[in-house]
């Protein structure tokens, strides 16, 4: 295993955090509230970027009352092709309540009053990341804007030990040496240009996987949102009070936003034109939407549209495992992967267990993001604690791979000079966007598709190497193109539909396929079937133990 480069800076913490969204920044609290000495990594700024940061989301948040926590918990079973984890989602719904109590007292949000009580069921994000953003460094931790991770660094064991990249300000590199490490750094919506998600490029589970990870649930990662044609905000929940046309104006029959989103996907392939209305919400519904998500309504208003009385184009963004539950698999109830000393939370975490196969929406993606972060950075801040002051004294290697250290000969330099990323970027425009090959799936069509994503992968693998800015652009390609291979060949060996996951060729559930499957590799990929959500949950709890 190579040994890692001379960098410009090099600094020591007992945690590293790598992201800095609503994940991150709860794990750098749990951790630094645990003792722990705290470095937050951010590939933009913490609080300004990602898809939070971007708009206003729905929280899960839910009063301990047993008729109410049973009525959420029920909702999305059904959906998710009974792959969710009610243990798993009693925790998250516990944290997300105390978490969002603290939010109100300790970093003073101001929620709205709604019949004389905080209104405590949504976030407006550029207020929230701006405020998690203050109360982080109020914590002690140390922030670094700007500076992308490249790869993990591993101990002599296999644990992971730290990481190293690159500050995009400085144009120089920089070495961390942790205890433990949370990857925090969100999901990946294939540059979808889906509001906010441009960052979310998936490079924490490309990391993961170098070090020696398992991923989960990767065949629920198609998830396409609605639209307005001429934005990028998509907003989904409001859609729920919509209909749908032709171009002509004929209503589009069996379209909706949930249950009938294929039948938008196929009209948009054949004819190209899908209208909207938002018709079906009361005066006093379109006041709460005004009011709950104001930007959604910015664009609409300069056109001169008025969505619920006139008709739209609307159009289908991927937004993968952002909003699709795919990710990282944890093992114990702290989100400890199955490499020592790696923990994940967020997006880049799977969130089957509380959502099963299908999409939680923003409420539950907020609510798994705010617990799993703060379960990784309690979890983390214990692992590096444990170590001991030898922590800080493990001989490092590098994991990084695909453009880093090709298989074959090449000269570093400028990324465009050794192809690899512009093309593999197309393979990924033409092989993973398009509905009819990741919304509308079938075999016939996965599987050329999935050997396409190979042979873009043995690319990079082999003949691409960068430092510096170029290498960034690099790693982020690599990242996306195994996403997609995990997630091909994830939808391929589940031969039938559940929850997201739908095949036009295995149409009908298959009582015998109720597990969760599991991928990892990077060269050679492979699946296996994980035990059922009940003994599952078991598990889980026994490890904790």
């Amino acid at each position: 295993m190579p040994r890692t480069d001379t960098t410009t800076l090099d600094l020591t913490a007992d945690v590293v955090i790598v992201g800095g969204g609503p994940a991150g920044t709860w794990a750098a609290l749990a951790a630094t509230a645990a003792g722990a000495d705290v470095v937050l990594l951010d590939k933009g700024y913490c609080g300004a970027s990602g898809p939070t940061a971007s708009g206003g989301t729905g929280v899960w948040y839910v009063a301990p009352e047993p008729d109410a926590r049973e009525k959420a918990m029920a909702s999305r079973e059904g959906l998710g092709g009974y792959l969710a984890d009610r243990r798993w989602m009693a925790r998250v719904l516990d944290q997300t309540y105390e978490n969002m109590n603290r939010l109100a007292t300790e970093a003073r949000y101001p929620f709205p009053i709604v019949d004389g009580q905080p209104f405590k069921r949504g976030v407006q994000g550029p207020e929230y990341m701006r405020r998690m953003r203050a109360w982080v460094k109020r914590s002690g931790a140390r922030v670094l804007d700007h500076s992308p991770v490249l790869e993990l660094l591993v101990d002599p064991s296999g644990a992971v030990a730290g990481v190293a990249g690159y500050r995009r300000q400085h144009d120089t590199g920089y070495r961390v040496r942790a205890g433990a490490v949370v990857l925090a750094s969100g999901g990946c919506a294939f540059l979808s240009k889906a509001l906010g998600c441009d960052v979310d490029t998936g490079d924490g589970a490309l990391y993961a996987a170098e070090a020696g990870a398992e991923l989960s649930g990767m065949e629920f990662s198609n998830s396409y949102a609605i639209a307005p044609a001429f934005t990028s905000v998509t907003k989904t929940a409001y859609y729920n009070f919509a209909t749908f046309f032709h171009a002509d104006g004929t209503p589009l029959a069996g379209a909706a936003s949930q249950g009938g989103r294929s039948v938008i996907a196929g009209e948009l392939l054949r004819n190209g034109t899908v209208l909207c209305q938002i018709d079906q919400a009361d005066p006093e519904q379109q006041r709460q939407m005004r009011e709950g998500q104001p930007n959604f309504f910015l664009t609409f208003d300069r056109l001169g549209i008025n969505p619920f009385t006139d008709k739209f184009p609307v159009t289908l963004l991927l937004e993968g495992t952002v909003r699709g539950t795919g990710g990282i698999r944890v093992v114990t109830d702290d989100c400890a992967t199955t490499v020592p000393g790696l923990y994940a939370a967020g997006d880049a975490a799977t969130r089957e267990l509380i959502c099963g196969g299908f999409t939680g929406g923003g409420s539950h993606n907020s609510a798994w993001a705010m617990s799993s972060g703060t379960w990784a950075g309690q979890g983390a801040a214990r692992f590096a604690t444990g170590l001991g002051p030898a922590r800080h004294r493990r001989r490092l290697a590098a994991t990084g791979g695909a453009g880093l250290r090709p298989t074959r000969a090449v000269r570093r330099g400028n990324a465009e000079r050794y192809t690899g990323w512009s093309d593999a970027e197309q393979v990924l425009r033409e092989q993973v966007h398009p509905y009819d090959k990741n919304y509308l799936r079938h075999g016939e069509r996965l599987t050329p598709a999935l050997a396409e994503l190979d042979a873009a992968w043995r690319q990079l693998r082999a003949e691409t190497a960068a430092t510096g800015a170029a290498a960034v652009r690099i790693r982020q390609t690599a990242a996306m193109v195994a996403h997609a291979r995990w997630m091909y060949t994830s939808a391929l060996a589940r031969t039938e539909s559940r929850g997201m996951a739908r095949r036009q060729d295995h149409p009908r559930l298959d009582p015998a396929q109720r597990h969760r499957i599991s991928v990892g590799g990077l060269d050679s990929l492979w699946t296996r079937p994980e035990p059922e959500p009940a003994e599952a949950g078991q598990r889980l709890t026994a490890v904790a133990s």
